[in-house]
């Protein structure tokens, strides 16, 4: 059993989502949202690199010692499966393994909004879920390919770095490959998918112009195509698109996102109402008409207003969301006042009177108004 196992089996007991290991700080566990140590003296260097070159293969020793990070997955014989990135900072060697559970969680277990199953049903076209990382961006896109390979006979190719939830073929096939094992780059993954009679193709990322262009030729010639972006809103998502290719694609990129993107689904982790847990709230976008002109006339600002009406159609603020949560009692309202972009809507919620924003009480009255009574 390699050294590190040992943390690892201890922050899987405790329920934490990540192990953070660092040169000159005990071992640190994410519980809940929060940063734990635990008690553990300070990792020293050539220790923490020990116990890292236990865990790494022949291949990924040479790339780490060259000054590159790693990203791998990694089976502990005591804790579990994990998504690792080991890096180097100015006091040493770092890595941070996060936790992922031995089931696909399903699109229930996560309460995530209806709309996404429906989402599922669609046979052509892009949905994209995005948010910082840590959101459970891939958690959520594992719980719909954990249902397409429920729910149709599909042949799936799902394109990750690294592979971390493991699907075996039920009523589909799922094949999954993984950047820099199987594939060289996201992008090149995508053009071979597209050769190798896809129903479903989910890209991991699309982190750069090639993959964003592979994708959406993907999505234009009858596949459905499921990615991920670091943005934190439906609007940012679609100007982020637009944004990254070159500008004389532009017009053919707005036409794309109007004719072919199905729905944004950007997501943030919220702590439930009893602490004990963290759950996903989510900003809805479907497109419609409406929307499809208001972004092929440079007019994204006004999407919101088309989210906000349109909750019949399974649509939502984020803000809309929290509130809804709030009032169900699922998620803390005081970690819900930091996720809210409205915050004043917010703040009878709040339990925490010091998140508020202070009040000057010598500050002078405002002036009255012309309306005022005399």
């Amino acid at each position: 059993m390699a050294r590190i196992d040992a943390f690892l089996k201890l922050g899987t007991q405790q329920g934490c989502s990540d192990v953070h290991l660092a040169v000159g700080v005990p071992p640190m566990l994410r519980l809940h949202g929060d940063l734990l140590p635990i008690k553990f003296r300070e990792l020293r260097a050539a220790e923490l690199e020990g116990y890292i070159a236990e865990i790494l293969t022949h291949s990924q020793n040479q790339h780490f010692s060259k000054g590159s990070d790693l990203d791998f997955s990694y089976v502990s014989t005591e804790g579990g499966r994990f998504r690792v990135n080991v890096y180097r900072k100015d006091t040493g060697v770092g890595a941070t393994f996060r936790t992922i559970p031995a089931e696909v969680p399903t699109l229930e277990k996560l309460a995530l909004p209806p709309i996404v199953a429906k989402l599922c049903d669609f046979h052509q076209g892009m949905v994209l879920v995005t948010g910082s990382t840590g959101t459970g961006k891939s958690t959520t896109l594992a719980a719909m390919i954990g249902h397409l390979n429920q729910t149709r006979r599909l042949n799936i190719i799902s394109l990750e770095d690294p592979i971390e939830f493991v699907h075996p073929s039920k009523n589909s096939q799922v094949i999954q490959r993984e950047l820099g094992t199987h594939i060289p780059s996201f992008a090149e993954g995508v053009r071979a998918a597209m050769r190798e009679d896809p129903d479903v193709i989910l890209v991991g990322e699309l982190r750069d112009a090639e993959t964003i262009s592979m994708a959406m030729t993907a999505a234009e010639t009858g596949h459905l195509v499921l990615g991920t972006l670091h943005t934190t809103s439906a609007v940012k998502t679609i100007d982020r698109v637009i944004d990254a290719l070159p500008v004389e694609e532009r017009e053919q990129t707005k036409s794309f996102l109007a004719q072919s993107l199905l729905a944004v689904v950007t997501q943030v982790l919220v702590k439930t109402a009893d602490g004990h847990g963290r759950k996903a709230i989510c900003e809805v976008l479907m497109m419609t008409k409406a929307i499809a002109k208001l972004i092929q006339t440079e007019q994204s600002h006004q999407i919101p207003t088309q989210l906000q009406m349109g909750r019949d159609l399974g649509m939502q603020l984020l803000d809309q969301a929290l509130l809804g949560a709030i009032a169900a009692r699922t998620i803390d309202p005081d970690d819900a006042y930091t996720y809210a972009n409205e915050k004043r809507a917010f703040q009878k919620y709040v339990t925490d009177t010091t998140m508020l924003p202070k009040v000057d009480l010598n500050a002078p009255a405002p002036a009255p108004t012309s309306n005022s009574a005399a």
